[in-house]
């Protein structure tokens, strides 16, 4: 970092009274970690001289290999406005590196930046527009999160109904403080469910906003009395939380997937994209669903994407293509859901893609009828798959994907996939309300 972008930091945290920085970053399961310091050690920080213990956090390094350094993104301070005035706290958001000065291969903004890389070795830069949901609920008089939800509102509904108006009100006041863009913000489908559309960026960035994001909304909720949860599937029978993640390629300053003079818009550039993600899904599933619970999310019937498959208008394929051309043309991925790490998940996505190209991958015509309509016949017809119905199903896809596993590295496969056994092989053992309702009186 040169020494003028390091002063300016460093006065415009005096500037704000900042007392304490929290150094972020995530583990590969995607929790934000933060290391907190004065502001006297600032300086120390951004020559990027702070060490930590990797051994500590999940899916790092070992206890004998277990010094770490931050390196913080100068681009990435922000003051919290909901702290105090007086003593306030900001943030960094920083890559992981190794004592010998090298990038640390299980950091997961480090692995997208290398995927990032990979794109501007082909000219193109990628930017991604997220749509995150989530739920709001009560909590209990000890402050733990219950199941009841705060409203019994549906899509686009209003107060008095929406009684968690005024908490997404307030999140998106304290986004946009931080330097968001809110392009739309609204009540979901479910009760208690929620969505907070922000304006596009560049992968890194977006990555970034959308681990921001998350710990806002939390925070916010927190102040609210209400907890708010990306869990994907926290109550059965009604609709899960999504992250459609909305995708698009530029070159030179133009977007590469439009074409006004071929079929729908779309470039040539655009059907390979779409074909590489559409040949990559079910190993992509398992990065960017990546727990037990959102499975239970994937399922027919509530709205959910799990048909492999692509269209240029109906919402029940994998991929969708909104109906806005030329610098907003882009390809929706529906699948994704907000308990992803947002750096690998758009790292994964990214590959898939560019194999894509790389390829030519043809992703075949369009579906532009209901497949949640189709019987098994008309789907095998058509040759429509579906994805994983399992984390675990997800995981062998993942590892018999060499593209995939190239994105993401040695270190980060092998770690995930002990992290998602380990979750599996707990998951499998539990005796679940479910199976005493059916078979305690039963047998």
């Amino acid at each position: 970092m040169d020494d003028l972008r390091k002063k300016e930091i460093i006065e415009k945290a005096r500037e704000h009274d900042v007392k304490f920085i929290r150094l972020q970053f995530t583990d590969i399961t995607g929790v934000l970690k933060n290391v907190a310091i004065t502001i006297e050690q600032l300086e120390k920080a951004l020559d990027g001289e702070l060490m930590f213990d990797g051994s500590s956090v999940d899916g790092f390094v070992r206890i004998e290999e277990s010094d770490m350094y931050l390196r913080p993104d100068p681009d990435t301070f922000v003051v919290f406005p909901w702290r105090p005035q007086n003593g306030r706290v900001a943030r960094l958001i920083c890559d992981v590196y190794n004592p010998d000065g090298t990038p640390f291969n299980g950091c997961p903004r480090v692995t997208l930046k290398r995927a990032v890389a990979e794109a501007e070795k082909m000219d193109y830069t990628m930017y991604v527009g997220p749509e995150c949901e989530f739920f709001l609920f009560h909590t209990d008089e000890k402050g733990h999160p219950t199941l009841e939800t705060h409203d019994n509102a549906g899509y686009f509904d209003l107060t008095p109904v929406d009684l968690g108006e005024n908490a997404r009100r307030d999140m998106c006041v304290v986004l946009e403080q931080m330097g968001f863009e809110i392009e739309a913000s609204h009540h979901e489908v479910a009760p208690g469910q929620h969505e907070i559309d922000f304006k596009y960026a560049d992968a890194v960035t977006t990555a970034d906003m959308i681990a921001t994001f998350k710990f806002v909304v939390r925070t916010v909720a927190q102040q609210h009395g209400l907890h708010a949860t990306f869990m994907p599937k926290p109550i059965a029978g009604i609709n899960g939380s999504g992250m459609h993640t909305n995708q698009s390629l530029f070159k030179d300053g133009t977007n590469a997937f439009y074409d006004p003079a071929r079929k729908y818009g779309l470039s040539k550039v655009a059907y390979n994209y779409i074909g590489g993600l559409l040949h990559h899904a079910k190993a992509i599933c398992a990065i960017t669903n990546p727990t037990v619970n959102s499975y239970k999310r994937l399922v027919p019937g509530y709205e959910a994407p799990i048909y492999i498959a692509w269209s240029h208008r109906n919402r029940s394929p994998l991929i969708r293509i909104p109906a806005k051309r030329g610098l907003s043309t882009r390809v929706e991925m529906r699948n994704p859901d907000p308990s992803c790490n947002p750096y690998l998940a758009l790292a994964v996505m990214l590959r898939a893609g560019l194999d894509g190209i790389n390829k030519e991958l043809d992703p075949g015509s369009p579906t532009d009828v209901n497949i949640y309509t189709m019987t098994n016949e008309e789907k095998n017809e058509r040759g429509i798959e579906s994805l994983p119905s399992t984390i675990m199903h997800a995981v062998d896809e993942l590892d018999k994907n060499e593209i995939v596993k190239d994105a993401l590295g040695e270190h980060i496969v092998a770690k995930f996939k002990e992290a998602k056994h380990k979750e599996w092989e707990s998951y499998k053992i539990q005796v679940t309300p479910w199976e005493i309702e059916q078979y305690l009186s039963r047998f």
